[in-house]
């Protein structure tokens, strides 16, 4: 990275407000105090129960599990409720064996991952199972004989962690996923509405604004894809969250669809900039597609949460691409091309968002029914 694009990204982060970092943490206060709750309650078990006197394994698995899971998928915290206590065991072993030291660290920690890998296990596993051997050999070798407490201290923070977060404590899949899905809906309507002024105006900034706006949905976007994974897995796995199965389902089937809508978004954006800088006529009725394209965006958090008000999303996603398809009866130049051609295609997007096969989609907003 240039000393420039450091010195952006720091200007970047320097833009935050005080406004969002307290809705920042007041959006991961929950996780923040369950993982507080994970660490003390493993390091309470792991002492009454194994006796151990510091229990230092238990509290630093169960967060390391925790804050994984909260972000990721299920299978990757149970490689880490694995990775974490192999090797501990193994180097507790090792140690005794050849002792502590700089090529002992090197031995240990090849064999900890040479075995993590033979069994199967992903870079994760193999990660924590050599970060694990590491604090064993370097922090806490073993002094008093075998044992395998610490690695029983581990499987008891794991066992803390994933019960807590899926039996316990389970997140709300469809307040996570509707919470994210929120912005990018939003944003993605606000730069459709700007888009639509600066071409309506030919102002080439504004255009340009929008562009930049179109692009910074990117971030959103993803956290809304990560939400719907681990809805999903959540409802999974979570017994009180099963019955959310059906509605997550829906959104999971959308996501995709508004993340290509997005990116024809930012597409249909760059077009409008390069319309207004090289001066081609664009008919006013664009404008106006796009302005129905908006409509059918802001129908959407409805219908997600009604599947009956399907029609909302549909009707104007349909108007808006057959508007814009007649403008090409008044103009052929290449700019209005790339736009039309951007509009079709976002409002493809936006109907098979509604579950609409593609070819169905296509037909629609060529004015035939299938």
């Amino acid at each position: 990275m240039s000393g420039r694009e450091v010195i952006e990204a720091a200007t970047e982060l320097s833009r935050v407000t005080w406004k969002d970092r307290v809705a920042r943490l007041r959006r991961l206060a929950p996780t923040l105090f369950l993982g507080a709750i994970a660490a003390g309650a493993s390091w309470y078990i792991a002492t009454k129960l194994v006796g151990t006197k510091g229990a230092f394994f238990a509290p630093v698995a169960a967060i390391i599990t925790l804050g994984l899971t909260v972000g990721s998928r299920l299978n990757r915290a149970i490689e880490l409720s694995i990775g974490v206590p192999l090797g501990i065991a193994l180097a507790d072993v090792l140690v005794l064996e050849i002792g502590s030291g700089t090529f002992q660290l090197i031995g240990i920690v090849f064999l900890a991952t040479a075995i993590a890998v033979f069994l199967g296990g992903g870079p994760l596993l193999v990660t924590q199972a050599a970060v694990s051997a590491i604090l064993v050999v370097t922090l806490q070798p073993p002094t008093n004989g075998l044992s395998f407490t610490r690695a029983a201290d581990a499987l008891i923070g794991c066992g803390v962690a994933l019960l807590l977060n899926f039996v316990i404590a389970p997140i709300d899949p469809m307040a996570l996923v509707r919470r994210e899905a929120a912005p990018v809906l939003d944003e993605l309507a606000a730069v459709l509405d700007d888009i639509a002024g600066a071409l309506g105006d030919r102002d080439r900034d504004r255009a340009v604004a929008a562009l930049r706006r179109a692009r910074d949905i990117d971030a959103s976007t993803q956290r809304f894809l990560e939400a719907l994974t681990v809805g999903r897995e959540t409802a999974a796995a979570a017994p009180a969250r099963r019955m959310q199965r059906g509605p997550l389902a829906i959104y999971s089937e959308a996501g995709g669809q508004i993340d290509l809508a997005v990116r024809n978004v930012r597409v249909l954006a760059r077009g409008v900039v390069r319309a207004i800088e090289t001066g081609d006529r664009v008919p006013p009725a664009v404008a106006d597609a796009l302005c129905e394209l908006r409509q059918a965006v802001l129908a959407l958090a409805p219908w997600l949460q009604d599947p009956r008000r399907v029609d909302a999303v549909i009707e104007p996603a349909v108007q808006a691409a057959r508007h814009a398809s007649a403008v090409l009866e008044q103009t052929t130049n290449l700019s209005v091309s790339v736009i039309v051609g951007q509009v079709r295609s976002t409002a493809v997007d936006l109907l098979r968002t509604t579950g609409m096969e593609p070819e169905a989609a296509r037909a629609r907003i060529r004015g035939q029914r299938v």
